[in-house]
This record gives structure tokens, sequence and C-alpha cells, in this order.
């Protein structure tokens, strides 16, 4: 229970997080079962309509994240939420492909503006000293609610009834009105990711907000936020790579792929927040990501050579790399988030995170297909491939953090009336 938030807006964050994974466990673990097997559509239409959704919400991170600098982000995650809501609960009317494609790309928009917002929103409550705490606090609470949302699905799975899987649906969109509810509860949050309590006067906040053109045009920036977003693959090597490795190369029975996944969450649930002290700013957050890279890269051998064992040693050693993979994933979490954090200009906290989240977006997006071809058809030496590139990357990661550091705009000196004395706040900033 020490894991758990204090009474306070960071519980209330944790609650909601919570609600809204539940529902997320429930359609990750049965939404592609609902579309094949009750409403009709083939796999192939499915993950192509995805992929596309997908791509085409990513449009929205930017956009929805600057909206978050601008307005009360608690207020703006809540309303994402009940259209997400809406979006959820409109599956029920799939009967074919053009329908399913106008439900999911307004759906995909929505859960990347929400993710952009969300970073705002934990920025706001988490302050300059808490945010990346409280970023590997939801995580964690996150990884729970997914678990419980999947084995939750299981019913609905188990029963394969069209009025089972209706109830799924209904479950994820009420998990969504539920998160929103919650996060009405929050203390309204000033926009820009500060709390109204911040020292720093607004004046100054708002100065030199980001270069010309926001974040798409701050070239450092994407380049170290583009670092974290390759290291960032490893969540689609552990979701979609290892568990083909798993049953196609090392020749594990299906159930193994349940215990992989398991040690990931174990050990995510009772290592994030530890593992994310120390990552608060931007030079300490790129040293972490430079280990992050490291860590993963000395995971990637390990996963390799299970394919020339025998059974029992192949499973022990996936559940020892699954543990070394997961302190790499951990690790690169804290830093990525300190990362984007730190280098955004304090006005543009929401923007800054959604272009991260869309660099994030397009590696994920690239990376399904490149790293299972890679791996899966490069074998040993696809993973050692892949090694060094997080290797090089998380390497590259100091340099390009202190590149970006160096090219932000010098804050801009508030004037202040004669006899003002210099700590003195001005009025109004109170």
């Amino acid at each position: 229970m020490r894991g758990v938030p204090p009474p306070g807006p960071l519980r209330t964050l944790a609650l909601a997080t919570l609600a809204n994974t539940v529902g997320t466990g429930l359609w990750l673990a049965g939404g592609a079962l609902y579309l094949t097997r009750d409403v009709g559509l083939s796999a192939t239409s499915v993950g192509t309509g995805l992929t596309v959704a997908g791509l085409v919400g990513l449009t929205a991170s930017v956009p929805l994240g600057g909206l978050a600098d601008r307005w009360d982000p608690r207020t703006l995650r809540a309303a994402l939420q009940v259209g997400q809501a809406l979006a959820a609960a409109a599956y029920l009317l799939v009967d074919s492909l053009a329908v399913f494609l106008v439900v999911a790309v307004p759906e995909a928009l929505l859960a990347a503006g929400n993710l952009a917002v969300r970073a705002a929103l934990v920025a706001a409550v988490g302050g300059p000293t808490g945010r990346v705490h409280a970023f590997a606090t939801l995580r964690a609470v996150a990884n729970l609610g997914i678990s419980a949302g999947t084995a939750l699905a299981g019913f609905a799975l188990a029963v394969d009834t069209h009025r089972a899987y209706q109830v799924l649906v209904v479950g994820n969109a009420a998990t969504y009105l539920l998160s929103a509810a919650l996060l009405l509860r929050l203390p309204a949050q000033v926009p820009g990711g500060a709390p109204r309590h911040a020292a720093e006067p607004a004046s100054r906040r708002a100065a030199g907000v980001a270069k010309r053109g926001g974040p798409l045009r701050d070239g450092w920036f994407l380049a170290a936020s583009g670092a974290s977003a390759v290291l960032g693959t490893h969540v689609t090597v552990l979701v979609l790579v290892v568990p083909l490795w798993t049953v196609g190369r090392a020749g594990a029975p299906p159930p193994v792929v349940s215990a992989v996944l398991l040690t990931n969450t174990v050990l995510t649930v009772l290592l994030a927040v530890r593992l994310s002290r120390g990552a608060d700013t931007a030079a300490p957050a790129a040293a972490k990501l430079r280990r992050a890279g490291l860590v993963l890269a000395a995971a990637c051998p390990l996963y390799a050579v299970t394919a020339g064992l025998p059974v029992l040693p192949a499973v022990a050693l996936l559940l020892v790399a699954t543990a070394v993979w997961t302190v790499g994933d951990l690790w690169h979490g804290a830093a990525g988030a300190g990362l984007a954090y730190d280098l955004a200009p304090p006005g543009a906290i929401g923007a800054y995170q959604g272009a991260d989240g869309l660099l994030a977006g397009l590696a994920q997006a690239l990376g399904r297909g490149l790293l299972t071809l890679l791996v899966l058809g490069g074998g040993g030496t696809g993973w050692l491939v892949l090694g060094g590139l997080f290797a090089v990357v998380g390497l590259a990661a100091p340099a390009l953090a202190r590149r970006a550091v160096a090219s932000r705009p010098a804050p801009v000196p508030v004037a202040r009336p004669a006899g003002v004395a210099a700590g003195t706040p001005p009025v109004g900033d109170v």
C-alpha cells in the first residue's frame, strides 16, 4: 500500500486512470474478436482500418495538446473522455467496413489528443518537481487497470455470444464516463502545465513560450524526442515480436506468452515509481535514457539465444530477458517523460507533449512491420542489430539533450516598477 498516492489530486487522477484503463483492457482483449466474430469483418479489414485510423489520429496530438496550454486541462480531458465514451459506444452500430472507419477514425483522433492533454494535466497536478513521479505512479496504476480489464474481458470471450460482446462494448464506454466524472473532482488547473501556486510570475511563464512555428519546428527538441521514440519501440517488441518469437522460434508452448507478459506487468507495478527517481530535469533524464538504451540492448542477445535451447532453459531465459527488458522499459518511460517535460517551454507543455506523442506514435506504427521483419526474419542476427540500434540511440541521447537545452530561448525578464524589490512578485501573480 506504500505505492498508493496519499489523499489529494494525484490519488484522484490515479482513480480516474484506473477506471479508464480497465476499459482499455476490456477493449484490447475483446475488441478485435468482437469486430471479427460478432460484427463479421475480416481480420485484414480490422487491422487495416485500425492502422489507418491510428495514423490519422496522430494528427490531433499537437493541436489538442496546444489547446491544453490555453484551457483548463482537467476540463478538456474530461470533455474528451465523454467524446471517447460516445465513440466507444458507437461500435455497437458497426456493421460494415465503411461504418467501422467512420467510428474508428474519430475515436483515434480523440485518443491521441487525450494522451497529449493527459500529459499536460499530469504536469499541472505534479508540478515541476513531481510530474515524473506522478507519471510513473499512473503508469503502475494503468498496468493494474489493463490487467483487470483483460481478466474481465475473459468472461465475455468465454461466453462468446452477441449479448456478451455488447456488454463488453458498453462496459468500455462506461469506464470513460466514470473516468471523466472522477477527473472533474480535481481542482481546476491553470493552462500551460503550471499550478496556480507557481512562484514564477505568469508574465515570465508566458514569455518566449516556444520557437516560432511551435514544437514541430523546434529541431533539437524533435531530435531528442525522436531518440526517445526509437527506444519506445520496446513496447512493440514486447507485445508483438516477443510473443511470436516465443512460440515460433524458441519453441515454447503458447501459455508461456502470458507468463512473459505477466512478468512485465508485475515488475512494472512494483518498480515503476522507484525507477523513475532522478529524471525530473533534462540532464539526468538523458543519462537515464542512455542507461535504458544499454539495458534494452543487453536483453536482446538473451532473447536471441533462446532459439537454440531446450524448452525449459529457453522458458527460464525468456523470463530473465523480460525482467531485464522491463528495467530498460521503466527507465525509458521515466526518462522520456522527464526529458519531454523539461525541454518544453513552460507555457507550451501540452503542445510539446503532443509533438512527443506524435513521434512516439509514428515510431510504433512503423515499428510493427519493420521490427517483426527484422527479428523474425533475421533471427539471432536481427536481435543483435536491434540491440545495436538501442545502444547507439541511448548513447546519443545526452548529447541531443544538451543541444536541445542550449537551443531554448532565454526567459524574458519581467519589468518591475521602480522601488519594487527583485524578489517581489508583480500584482496579480501572487
